[in-house]
């Protein structure tokens, strides 16, 4: 007999065939036993009618438990009201381990339950809908990048200096000096930009954050560009086609997860090019309106103050309103990272964007055109009181065939949160890593 995969059973309507899985659920009416199979790949109906098949068939029916592993073996038949739209006539069954008292049973369970439960909770509905849409995406970010010719760079995880301050570092032995875990693979990539034009790397970065906010992980992924040749307007241009291409992939390729997860899709097919601009004065006169002030007190938000980052509030403001992401240009150099290019037309800004998704979701990329020039580079990491012989290789590339060159950085947990209309990054990412979890 053949095993075939549930997401694949539509090709064997009419035929004998067998599934291997998983009890995710199950019912019984009488005579009848329906034992919803999951394999991974989506669920499946099994219908076992007594009359019809062996006693110790449907006797196994009855005694199968949640999340028992199985094999299940029947004829295939197409019905619209089954989940998937095809069914199995139930013919035998072979339980490989029958489970007890698996704990996460279909009743409501708190948070920190579920999160100590991770390992189990991955098998749910939901979560098994969200983590396929995060390796669609993650596929779609590949096919983006390999279609227009980038090179994919590993950047290294283990590093000798801070890509963005030292305050957000995990430190570490290394043989006999301190090594940090990545904040960011960008530094390595500014290099291979030159030598392959276009590249980017995609894997895990980590920020030692004391933010408990549902916008924060200290472990997460992140994709990452960079081009030569390349000012601030190529890069946003890139970001755009990037989030459209992205979004369209999973409205194409995942509907399903989208419906199990109650997404309302019709916020997602208003994304398209082109997204709202506005520069950080712009923005910061919306947030300086006296009715977004009082509006932040009864909400007990810092108001925003000129000069300053935006906040979570502060960046809802500015998006609540869009269909489509908004694109935030020339921040305050002031606090923005070391290796930003001034505006030659105004020094004190920074020629960088922040692009924020809409619906509350925040900043979803990061990027800026790069100091291309190494004395002023070599200056800027001395006002930023980093240690120049950790920089020297980076100084490096601006002495020989400097050009322009910009990119961005996209975590990948914050995209995949706003496209699946989830409340929290740690749903977003199989083993999250916060403040106060590192279990399991």
């Amino acid at each position: 007999m053949q095993t075939t995969t549930i997401r694949r059973i539509g090709a064997h309507e009419g035929q004998d065939v067998r599934v291997r899985g998983w009890l995710y659920n199950k019912r019984e009416k009488g005579k009848l036993a329906f034992l919803i199979v999951r394999d991974g790949t989506g669920y499946l109906q099994a219908v076992a009618f007594q009359p019809e098949v062996l006693p110790g068939v449907f006797e196994a029916c009855q005694k199968v438990t949640q999340e028992s592993s199985l094999e299940v073996e029947g004829t295939v038949r197409k019905d619209d009201r089954a989940p998937g739209g095809y069914e199995m006539k139930l013919a035998s069954i072979t339980v490989h381990q029958l489970a007890h008292d698996y704990p996460i049973s279909p009743k409501e369970h708190g948070p920190d339950f579920l999160l100590d439960h991770r390992h189990l909770w991955l098998r749910s509905s939901k979560q098994h809908a969200l983590l396929r849409i995060r390796s669609e995406i993650s596929q779609a970010i590949r096919d983006f990048f390999y279609e227009r010719d980038f090179v994919l760079i590993d950047s290294p995880i283990l590093t000798p200096a801070a890509c963005e301050g030292t305050s957000t570092l995990f430190e570490t032995d290394y043989f006999d000096q301190k090594a940090y875990l990545s904040q960011s693979g960008q530094l390595y990539l500014e290099p291979a930009c030159l030598a392959f034009g276009k590249v980017y790397c995609f894997g895990p970065t980590f920020r030692a954050e004391k933010s408990k906010t549902r916008r924060h992980l200290t472990e997460f992924w992140m994709v990452e560009p960079e081009v030569a040749y390349a000012g601030l307007p190529e890069i946003l241009d890139l970001a755009e086609d990037f989030i459209v291409s992205l979004v369209a992939r999973a409205l194409d390729r995942c509907r399903a997860e989208l419906a199990t997860l109650e997404r309302d899709i019709t916020r997602l097919e208003s994304v398209r090019r082109p997204f709202p601009r506005l520069t950080y004065d712009e923005a910061a006169a919306i947030l300086m309106r006296p009715e977004v002030r009082a509006r932040a007190r009864t909400q007990d938000a810092p108001p925003f103050e000129p000069g300053s980052d935006f906040g979570g509030f502060d960046e809802t403001v500015l998006t609540e309103t869009l269909e489509r992401p908004m694109m935030i240009t020339h921040y305050p150099a002031t606090i923005k990272a070391f290796y930003m290019q001034p505006d030659p037309q105004a020094p004190d800004r920074a020629l960088c964007v922040d692009v924020l998704a809409p619906e509350g979701y925040g900043e979803i990329i990061g990027g800026s055109q790069r100091i291309h020039d190494h004395d002023l580079l070599l200056q800027r990491i001395g006002e930023h009181k980093l240690p120049v012989e950790a920089f020297r290789w980076y100084l490096d590339i601006r002495k020989y065939g400097s050009v322009p060159h910009a990119g961005f950085g996209m975590g990948i947990e914050r995209f995949v949160a706003w496209i699946a209309g989830i409340h929290h990054l740690r749903e977003a990412i199989p083993y999250p890593r916060t403040l106060n979890r590192l279990y399991p």
